[in-house]
Order: C-alpha cells, then structure tokens, then sequence
C-alpha cells in the first residue's frame, strides 16, 4: 500500500470541516480540499466560512474538476450517501482508501457495492463536539477516529492511513473488532441523537441524571443492546456506561447533528437510527417501545417543517 499523501473530503458538515482544516493546518496546501458539484463550489465561494469564531480558508474543488486522490473521507448525511458516490467517482483512482464517517451501521457496505470493499476502512468517529450551523463551525473537543479492517483485504489500507492520521495530528484507535465498535457507536447515537432532537436539548441535557431525556436515552440505548444481540453483535452493558459517562465530557451546551437538523428545519437521520432498530426488531420479534415513541415524535416534528 503507497503513502496517503492527498485526501478529498466529500461533506461540508461539522465533521467533514473539522477534518479537513486540521489536515489543511497540519500538512500544508495541497494536502486536501472539498469535493462538491459546481453549483455548490460557486453557491460556498461567495461566502465566508469561520472555525471558532476565525475566518478560515477552505479549499474547494468542482467534481467535474477532480482527479484522483490517495484518500477520500465521505462525510456527508446518509441521506446524500448516493449523490455523495456520484460526487467523488473523478477523486477515486487505482489505489484510493475510502473512509466513511457517516452515522448509522450500513455505511461502509453501501460505498463498497460501489467502488470495491478492497478500498474500505471501517470508521467511527466519536467523542467531538462539534457544531455547525450556516457558515459556522466549532469544536472544542476532536474527539477520536475508530479505525479497523472488517476484511483482511483491508489490513493494508488501515496501516496506511495511520500513518497519515499520525502526521494530520488526528487522533485515533485500531479496532480489532470494528464491527462490535460501529454498532456500540450506533447505540449511542439511537439514544442521544434523537433524544435531544425530541427533547430539544443539548449534552447537558441529556447527561441529567434526574431527567426524562436521560432515562428515554438509555432506555433506547438498551433496545439496540437487544436488537444487536439478535443480529450476532455482543455490546453489553457495560460499554452502554462508558458511553453515557463519555456525555459528560462533551462541551455541555453543544448538539448532536439531530438537534442542529430541527433547528435548522431540514430532514433528520432518523430512518437510520430508530428506523433501522424498529425494522430489525420485527426481524426478530422483539420489543422496541422506546424507539417506536421516538420515531413518531421525530416524523411529528418534521411534518410541521
């Protein structure tokens, strides 16, 4: 596997800008830019982007333009996973890794149908805070990169991105069960995203001990312990603990994506969370009351848009 040199970043979230302005900072210009169609590279140009309250310069390259790079991070929502693989097809050459920092467990499967699962690194991103909302976005914690190979195919492109982690300065951990990470993550998200959409709050919030909002976030955590169970995944009760305690050290009045989704009035990625823990509930003929009632909240929420 040749040194990751160059990296495209598909997704102008929170996440993707985080991403790509630390790679920009710590590897110098032509070490990466944002992929998108021309439309939006002419809609983002006419604006300024700011991190932390500081205007930051953002590289940006029309997809019609692209040519391919050694790494590419698919960061955008789920719901634009396909437009996002039209997007970088020009960014992906013979020897192009693939990370994807989407939430949901399905991710990596799907870009894989597309370009090849010999290109893939498994990928959870977990433990930052970080908002965007317009053309502002901050984070006070990165938080850490969950790496793994789910293939032995894959082993080769995990050494190489490390090596390209280590000098971006983005941390990281190698998984040797990338799967049974990308799952708990999942859990985590089913319960804490969509709370603080339902409930309108904030980490804080949500890390209340006395709180309905805590209570319904672990109880629809506990529903995905279930259904993963089911589908062969063993998460436990205990990595439920350390992901609730990981809340508190979240800057408190920060949002996940869901919460930053209704504020901003636009589509969640609901479908994915309680959608996806309800359809493999009735796979497996079990009970998900928690994650029924937050999936009707959240479709009430939305149909008033």
């Amino acid at each position: 596997m040749k040194k990751i040199k160059t990296a495209a970043i598909c997704g102008m979230g929170a996440l993707g800008m985080m991403y790509g302005t630390r790679i920009a900072d710590a590897l110098g210009e032509g070490s990466v830019y944002f992929v998108m169609d021309g439309e939006r590279k002419k809609r983002y140009s006419e604006n300024t982007f700011y991190k932390n309250g500081e205007p930051c310069a953002l590289p940006m390259l029309d997809a019609d333009e692209a040519e391919p790079v050694d790494l590419v991070i698919v960061a955008v929502k789920y719901p634009g996973l396909a437009d996002a693989l039209d997007t970088i097809k020009r960014c992906v050459g013979e020897d192009t890794v693939i990370m994807s920092v989407l939430n949901g467990i399905t991710s990596e499967d799907v870009i894989a149908e597309r370009y090849g699962r010999r290109r893939m690194v498994y990928t959870v991103a977990q433990g930052t805070d970080a908002v965007k909302l317009g053309f502002k976005f901050s984070y006070a914690n990165i938080g850490e990169l969950r790496i793994g190979a789910r293939y032995e195919d894959q082993r080769g492109n995990v050494q190489a991105v490390t090596e390209f982690l280590d000098a971006a300065g983005i941390p990281y951990v190698v998984e040797d069960d990338i799967m049974r990470r990308i799952w708990s993550k999942f859990m985590f998200n089913v319960g804490l995203n969509q709370v603080c959409m339902v409930y309108e709050t904030d980490y804080g919030g949500c890390s209340d001990e006395s709180g309905e909002a805590y209570r319904v976030m672990v109880s629809a955590m506990r529903e995905v312990i279930a259904v993963a169970e089911c589908e062969g995944i063993d998460i436990g009760e205990r990595t439920l603990c350390d992901y609730v305690r990981m809340i508190k050290t979240l800057t408190p009045g920060a949002m996940p994506s869901m919460r930053q989704d209704a504020i901003l009035r636009r589509p969640s990625e609901v479908e994915i969370f309680a959608g996806t823990v309800r359809e493999l509930a009735k796979k497996h003929d079990i009970l998900v009351p928690t994650n029924d009632f937050l999936y009707r909240r959240i479709k009430e929420i939305e149909a008033v848009y």
